[in-house]
């Protein structure tokens, strides 16, 4: 079955195409359907592509002939098409994967601004708006994050960026009750600390913004590695019954104890997050101890108020093809491009490019509390639905 005749023209900017880049499993599902099997299509047809480089693997050229859309040069002409004029009714921004360098906090330099901000231009020039999507965070730093939600709000093109995570199953099924009373959070997350710790940031924030009172911002941010994580559990600085609750929510862990396996580990460490509203999050990358493995190892927990137990969940991810969970975000995407209004708040993951760009400097000054009075931000969740049910089969691709 082909695309849908109604289906919206979209333009993809990428840095790869490659198998299982998030071009291939984003924009792949636009090509091949929801699930890789040419059905079930999204009403999304891709326009054109650019890439920003052309690894050994790459799969955009024989895709552009393979199903017709434009390989471009610039980005400028895969909005226009080479016309005078926006030619397409969304944008989806893919700064992902790709030889880059890194900063001197060690924070990858993907050309996300630049991608984001070629695009706005050829919009204000021509004068016509249309809903842009950026994949992960929005920048390695508060000042561009900043800029790209002003610009997009000031030339009225809807927005979205951010992870997978707040879209993709939870085990068991966790939706917190809008303006309920959150006392504590911890969340367990595992990988490259700021590749990886985006998305449980952004799994963490997307349960907080629930709160009483909504989303009005954080105060300060510390990251703490090695003996000095477990130390301030020791302490009572985060409470070890809601480590415990999210820990026995990861599939695959090892067996030994977990204080010493992350005491060395690559990228093991402590993100202590105090909110405006005096919330407080830690958030534990315990490198050493989870394992990937299918259904990933993002956790969450919490204490409510009134309520003994925690509330606790894994975030589910499926791992290999189709990768169901991006899946879940293409169809928020979907939905902001056909109705011009964005499924969830761009400001959530605003505030987690914030507080990731405080870690990575926690982490770059010896661990020092950072505090963030730049971090004011306000805004209200959606009840946008994560996935629900059984993931796709499995496939071969």
């Amino acid at each position: 079955m082909p695309p849908p005749n109604d289906a919206k023209r979209v333009a993809a900017i990428v840095t790869e195409y490659r198998r299982h880049s998030h071009a291939d499993v984003i924009v792949g599902k636009i090509l091949e359907g929801f699930n890789h099997q040419n059905r079930d299509y999204p009403r999304l047809r891709l326009v054109s592509l650019f890439c920003d480089q052309f690894p050994q693997r790459d799969m955009a050229r024989a895709l552009a002939k393979q199903h017709g859309f434009r390989l471009v040069d610039r980005i400028e002409d895969s909005l226009t098409l080479g016309g005078n004029e926006v030619a397409v009714d969304g944008v989806l921004c893919i700064g992902e994967h790709g030889n880059y360098p890194d900063n001197d906090r060690g924070q990858k330099l993907y050309p996300r601004r630049r991608f984001f901000e070629a695009a706005t231009d050829v919009m204000a020039r021509l004068k016509k708006p249309a809903p842009i999507f950026n994949d992960k965070h929005l920048s390695t730093n508060w000042r561009d994050a900043k800029w790209m939600v002003d610009r997009a709000r000031e030339l009225r093109a809807p927005f979205m960026a951010g992870s997978s995570i707040p879209v993709t199953w939870r085990r068991p099924d966790l939706q917190l009750p809008k303006d309920c009373e959150i006392t504590e959070i911890v969340q367990v997350g595992y990988g490259p600390f700021e590749g990886y710790g985006f998305h449980a940031l952004e799994g963490m924030q997307c349960m907080a913004e629930r709160r009483k009172g909504g989303e009005t911002g954080v105060r300060s941010v510390q990251c703490l590695q090695g003996q000095a994580m477990w130390d301030a559990m020791d302490r009572g600085i985060f409470s070890r019954t809601l480590l415990e609750a999210a820990m026995g929510r990861v599939p695959a862990h090892a067996r030994d104890d977990y204080r010493k396996l992350t005491a060395s580990a690559r990228d093991a460490g402590l993100f202590l997050i105090e909110y405006r509203d005096g919330l407080k999050a830690a958030l534990a990358m315990l490198n050493g101890w989870a394992h990937e493995g299918d259904g990933g190892a993002f956790t969450f927990a919490c204490s409510i108020k009134g309520e003994e137990r925690p509330r606790s969940c894994l975030f589910y991810l499926q791992q290999p093809d189709p990768f169901g969970h991006f899946a879940h975000q293409l169809r928020g995407i979907e939905s902001m491009i056909l109705t011009g209004r964005p499924a969830y708040p761009v400001e959530r993951t605003l505030l987690t490019t914030g507080i990731l760009e405080a870690v990575m400097i926690s982490v770059a000054e010896k661990q020092r509390r950072v505090e963030t009075p730049q971090l004011e931000v306000r805004y209200e969740p959606t009840d946008w639905a994560h996935a629900t049910g059984d993931p796709p089969a499995v496939i071969k691709r």
